[in-house]
């Protein structure tokens, strides 16, 4: 099923969003310095299961603009709710992937009347990290390393053991990188780390270095288990979508269908 492309613009912004399918509608964010492309087959395998599935390019990328600097969390999110009023408005499943879930927290918390449920998908489940895990995330997308350097790195933190890391050599953008992560650094955390009071769908990648294994229940130990519901995923680490796309869109389609109980 092909995705189409619509423009949203809003004075300085314009976000460009891929959709697909028709159905209750789930907007999906992309991690750190990547674009909306990650998401595509998860895309066309909700719409085959009968849901909207909308990707917007965050600034910077695949065609959307808008400032990069002196920004927060609340601009992202400000981008979202403009993308969902514009496709028509009615309370959205808002997914987020890394740093997307960030952006999909934020938007429960600023826009709740826009938010019917929040997917976590890779969430982090300790802050701050280690520094280990920090160097390998810088180093996976400066360029100008040797890309067996990269590749390492990429290995160390996104892929699961026999996972193949070379597919997100590509793909990374450093200025957009550094803006969202600068937008987190000044944006208070109470205002969005709790989504809200929105229901959590919290997507576990199993071999996540970023989530180890005392770490699972943490946020449904924090929110509480009437809000959070927990979806396992093995062999995937903290890149997920590419590992395994085909079983994250799976959680998803399952909890859409919990909801409509």
């Amino acid at each position: 099923m092909p995705l189409s492309t619509f423009t949203v613009e809003r004075d300085a912004v314009r976000i460009v969003v891929h959709a697909c399918g028709q159905g209750p509608r789930v907007v999906m964010m992309p991690s750190l310095g990547r674009g909306a492309s990650d998401f595509f087959v998860i895309a066309e395998r909700l719409a085959a299961a009968g849901y909207r599935a909308l990707c917007p390019e965050p600034r910077g990328l695949g065609g959307s603009q808008g400032p990069l600097h002196g920004i927060t969390l609340h601009d992202f999110a400000k981008d979202i709710a403009m993308v969902i009023e514009h496709d028509g408005g009615d309370p959205t499943v808002v997914a987020g992937h890394a740093f997307g879930n960030f952006v999909a927290r934020t938007m429960a918390a600023d826009y709740p009347k826009l938010v019917r449920a929040v997917v976590l998908l890779a969430a982090t489940h300790t802050w701050p990290l280690a520094p280990e895990l920090r160097d390998s995330i810088n180093k996976c997308h400066q360029m100008d390393l040797p890309e067996a350097t990269r590749l390492k790195h990429l290995q160390h933190v996104f892929f699961a053991p026999g996972n193949d890391a070379s597919v997100w050599l590509g793909g990374w953008d450093e200025e957009v990188m550094h803006a969202e992560r600068d937008a987190t650094e000044a944006t208070p955390k109470p205002e969005w780390w709790t989504a809200g009071t929105a229901p959590v769908l919290d997507v576990l990648s199993l071999k996540d270095p970023l989530s180890p294994p005392d770490s699972i229940y943490n946020y449904r130990d924090q929110w509480g288990a009437d809000r959070v519901t927990i979806a396992k995923i093995d062999n995937a680490a903290h890149a997920l979508l590419p590992e395994q796309p085909t079983a994250v869109a799976d959680a998803i389609i399952s909890y859409m269908k919990q909801l409509d109980t």
